[in-house]
């Protein structure tokens, strides 16, 4: 069960290191056994999220490496870059399984269907790309954003993906059994470059901007529900709770705020738990996790 969010405060703080330049992108597992980072030094290096110790490195990107995720059933992980290529990488042995070639400017995100099957990536060339795993082909290019899809995400139940953009909107593309796509919506209400969507385990859409605000959407019908507002700085990472009654939000001015879904007021203000956070996400226990890129720090609170 979810703790309740006034019960938030800082249990642990861990730091990782080992790049040598600047850490774009932080992912981790279901489980939160393991955590992902990409760095500018055109390597990514897998955790293990408890102790801190790392695993492993890989390399092979030609240029910095902006996103990574690991798949849900942790079997696969993969890496998009400024070189313009998604790779595939397996988990265990941390071998090369796929060079995704598509894409004509840097791959800025990647995130894995809800079962592991099918990979979405976002460019600076506008598009997002759905790709099969195994296969290693597209299956559908998405297109019609006006700028940089900056990110991704795939409804639980593998019915929508959205896109945000630097265009200040977000899209939701209805997948069709085969892939396709049936129909977009195009969701306007932002005033500042989107760089984060999530959706919650009921369907609710959540986009995180540089307009220094969280708005919460019917994807159905494009309607948008709550505009989240208190941050003073850009809005980097959002994530649902398990239970879909709240919404996280980590923005570089160095705080984590936790939203309440019904009413769209925010129930509680972590500070100082974070260095310009990339990534916040709730344990399967509830705990919320908030990892600083820039810093490689890590927060269970």
């Amino acid at each position: 069960m979810l703790r309740g969010p006034r019960d938030f405060s800082s249990l642990d703080l861990k730091k990782f290191g080992g790049h040598k330049d600047e850490v774009n992108s932080v992912a981790f597992s279901l489980d939160f056994q393991i955590m992902l980072t990409g760095c500018d030094d055109q390597r990514v290096r897998l955790f293990n999220a408890k102790t801190g110790c790392m695993v492993c490195k890989v390399k092979g990107h030609t240029g910095a490496i902006k996103s990574v995720a690991i798949s849900p059933d942790s079997k696969t992980f993969a890496s998009g870059s400024y070189d313009k290529t998604v790779r595939l990488w397996r988990t265990r042995d941390a071998e090369l399984l796929q060079v995704l070639f598509g894409h004509t400017k840097s791959v800025e995100v990647v995130v894995f269907s809800p079962d592991s099957s099918r990979i979405a990536s976002g460019s600076w060339d506008r598009s997002a790309i759905l790709w099969d795993v195994e296969k290693g082909f597209p299956v559908r290019i998405f297109s019609g954003h006006d700028s940089l899809v900056q990110s991704i995400a795939f409804s639980q139940n593998g019915k929508w993906l959205a896109t945000g953009s630097w265009d200040f909107t977000v899209r939701v593309w209805t997948l069709t059994d085969e892939d396709g796509t049936a129909d977009v919506k195009v969701m306007k209400g932002h005033h500042g470059n989107v760089h984060a969507v999530a959706f919650s385990k009921d369907g609710m859409l959540a986009s995180g901007s540089w307009d220094k605000t969280v708005r919460m959407w019917n994807p159905q019908n494009g309607k948008d529900i709550h505009v989240c507002e208190g941050h003073n700085g850009w809005v980097q990472a959002i994530a649902f709770s398990n239970d879909g009654l709240y919404v996280a939000s980590a923005s570089d001015d160095d705080t984590v705020r936790v939203w309440d879904v019904y009413s769209g007021k925010c129930i509680k203000t972590l500070e100082g738990q974070t260095d310009v956070a990339q990534q916040c996400a709730f344990t399967p226990g509830g705990a919320l996790v908030a990892a600083g890129a820039a810093s490689v720090t890590l927060s269970l609170t």
